[in-house]
């Protein structure tokens, strides 16, 4: 579910810069590492979406590494953001320096965040920038304490608890190693203060980078202050670098999400077996039962019932409705209807309200009417079936020839026997009926009853004499059975007996008890 909205007054923001500029090279992955997924979107997804709720001026994504990929995406997923190209990746510092080459001259607060740390959250950027206006602060840093800091800049701060500056893990000493507040890297600057500081960074000798950290230095030593926000939760300064910790804020970002539908109103029976993607919405009272997915742009009603075992796609679930043990993709499924279990719902699927697709059905492209059912064992594709219709049994909707797909039409209050074929294009009218085990290639008028199967023909006395030592001739036998004194095998026809009635319950439905 996506991330509740803001209380708190905005703060005018004249940049936000995404750094996603970055290789990657510990994915192992032709794909770029911020367009690897997470909750049903890539990671920079969420980066730029926390960014974008501070409703800055400018919103800057610095690209470099498979940059034609990523700068795709943003175009086709993202277009209110600017990118800027960094050819050479010779450090934050630089790559902060291409944003601002977008940007112009800025008069106000620029926050710089980045595309792989995808659990940053609107609310804290918000805190990070709230404080930075108040406390009048050069710049500030958004920092955490964690039990192991290996890998992490320290935070240096003075004996009066101001930040001094950050130094990295190789050149710190014994005492600074064992502090335990690190740099995220995330910052708030005043655009004047960064824009000349950016301008006096040290080149690194081993590899030519140039690196931001360096700015808070720069800015304490001309005696402008310098601030910090410590976040609530370390985790949301944690970058992905690896599968290992795709995989781990994967999870994190998952009960997130499942926690704030728990606190919207919604039941999850159990947390641990349920995923629900960032941009899923759910209604109060509805219930999600064990090992349910409900994937990005999925939209759930109130007092559903979804699970076990379900998967659902880009659906749309109206109020009411059941979904059990089945998979949906891309479906309208509307109020109170039900679905499953082991039912597959393809594209283009539309179930309206209080229709029913059972037990081993699968639907393509096709409306089920208001009240129709389809309980069992059935395939519907490019198919239109009206109100309160009954689809038996087994029956399919043949749509496809080889070479071309088209459509079947079933009317209002039509019957569909069991084990029909319906072969596209044919229309089957309002209030007509099928006979059970018919192939219909033919239009049926409204109101009449379509059979296309051969006549049933008995052979008396078969068994007797062709299976005469058969367990099933001693029953036969049993049961009354006596040889045919006129039987004769070479000539006997299959076509003997009378068609039964055609108005019979067996006639059209092929059950005793039609459902």
């Amino acid at each position: 579910m996506p991330e509740a909205p803001l209380e708190v007054e905005r703060i005018p923001i004249a940049a936000v810069i995404v750094l996603a500029a970055g290789a990657g090279t510990r994915m192992k992955s032709s794909l770029p590492k911020v367009l690897h997924p997470m909750s049903g979107h890539p990671m920079l997804w969420h980066a730029v979406k926390a960014a974008a709720g501070l409703d800055p001026r400018r919103l800057v994504t610095v690209i470099g590494h498979q940059r034609e990929q990523v700068g795709h995406y943003l175009d086709t997923e993202l277009p209110g953001v600017t990118t800027a190209i960094q050819d050479a990746q010779l450090g934050t510092g630089h790559a902060v320096a291409c944003a601002l080459e977008t940007t112009g001259d800025l008069d106000g607060i620029v926050i710089v965040t980045y595309g792989d740390v995808p659990l940053l959250t609107t609310a804290t950027l918000t805190a990070l920038a709230t404080e930075h206006v108040e406390a009048g602060n050069a710049v500030t840093v958004l920092t955490a304490v964690v039990e192991d800091p290996t890998g992490y800049g320290r935070i240096l701060r003075s004996d009066q608890g101001s930040v001094v500056g950050i130094v990295e893990q190789k050149e710190a000493t014994p005492a600074e190693l064992a502090i335990t507040e690190i740099n995220s890297g995330v910052y708030a600057f005043d655009a004047a203060v960064l824009t000349d500081a950016l301008g006096k960074l040290t080149t690194q000798k081993s590899n030519g980078e140039r690196y931001l950290t360096e700015v808070l230095g720069i800015a304490h030593a001309q005696g402008k202050t310098v601030g910090a926000v410590v976040a609530d939760d370390a985790v949301e300064t944690e970058g992905v670098n690896d599968r290992v910790q795709l995989a781990e804020l994967s999870r994190r970002m998952n009960a997130r999400l499942v926690r704030q539908a728990q606190l919207a109103g919604v039941t999850v029976l159990d947390p641990q077996t349920t995923w629900v993607h960032a941009d899923v919405t759910i209604g109060r009272d509805t219930v999600i039962a064990p090992n349910t997915h409900l994937e990005a742009g999925t939209v759930i009603g109130e007092n559903c019932v979804i699970g076990p075992d379900t998967t659902l796609i880009a659906c749309e679930v109206g109020d009411g409705a059941q979904v059990l043990r089945s998979q949906c993709q891309r479906a309208v499924i509307g109020p109170r209807a039900s679905v499953g279990p082991f039912s597959y719902l393809r594209p283009g699927a539309v179930l309206a309200e209080g229709s029913k697709v059972g037990a081993y059905v699968e639907v393509k492209n096709s409306t089920i009417g208001e009240g129709s059912k389809v309980p069992h064992l059935s395939y519907v594709g490019d198919t239109e079936i009206g109100a309160g219709v009954n689809f038996g049994a087994g029956s399919i909707t043949a749509n496809y020839d080889g070479e071309s797909k088209a459509r079947t039409t079933i009317g209002d209050r039509a019957f569909i026997g069991t084990n029909t074929t319906l072969i596209a294009p044919v229309t089957v009218g309002a209030g007509a009926f099928v006979a059970a085990g018919s192939t219909i290639t033919d239009d049926v008028e409204p109101g009449d009853l379509g059979i296309a199967r051969g006549r049933q023909g008995q052979v008396r006395g078969w068994v007797l004499r062709r299976r005469p030592a058969s367990a099933a001739s001693a029953a036969a036998v049993a049961a009354g059975a006596r040889q045919s004194d006129d039987f004769d095998a070479d000539s006997a026809s299959a076509e003997g007996s009378p068609v039964p009635d055609s108005g019979s319950a067996s006639t059209v439905s092929g059950e005793d008890n039609p459902t």
